[in-house]
């Protein structure tokens, strides 16, 4: 049983920039030759491609009575209240109002998120920071399982 599934997947502006990167190194390439610029505009391309997937792959998932987020997995019942913070509130607990104990899957190009306390006494985390595009729905999604 699944109820929420996002990835948070890079923006098109970073795939453009990747496809910058292999021009780059296209043109680094040029004066030693045609085939080693070609080899700089595929290899670069390629690398800067892989990076931004990487980046962009990381999911969140309510799945049966867990949250998982990343590499975490986090069963339900250790989390306390879940709130949807809007880009304000999101700006400053990723800032000033951060605790450097926090786990944090924390994505500069998504502006809201969610706030989880943690409530597990042996787990010195005191709350999980996650960007995500739907605060609301991982928030109903969280209610649903412990309900």
């Amino acid at each position: 049983m699944q109820s929420y599934e996002e990835r948070l997947t890079a923006p098109r502006s970073w795939w453009v920039i990747a496809g910058l990167i292999g021009v780059a190194c296209a043109l680094m390439l040029l004066p030693v030759g045609t085939l080693p610029m070609l080899g700089g505009l595929i290899g670069g391309a390629a690398l800067a491609s892989v990076a931004v997937s990487s980046y962009g792959s990381a999911r969140i998932r309510v799945v049966g009575d867990s949250l998982i987020a990343g590499d975490a997995k986090i069963p339900v019942a250790a989390l306390g209240e879940a709130r949807a913070l809007d880009a304000d509130e999101a700006m400053a607990w990723r800032t000033h109002k951060a605790d450097a104990r926090a786990f944090m899957l924390l994505r500069g190009y998504i502006r809201t998120a969610v706030r989880v306390e943690i409530t597990d006494p042996e787990d010195p985390t005191p709350y999980a920071y996650l960007s995500t595009r739907e605060p609301e729905r991982l928030v109903a999604a969280l209610a649903a399982v412990r309900a």
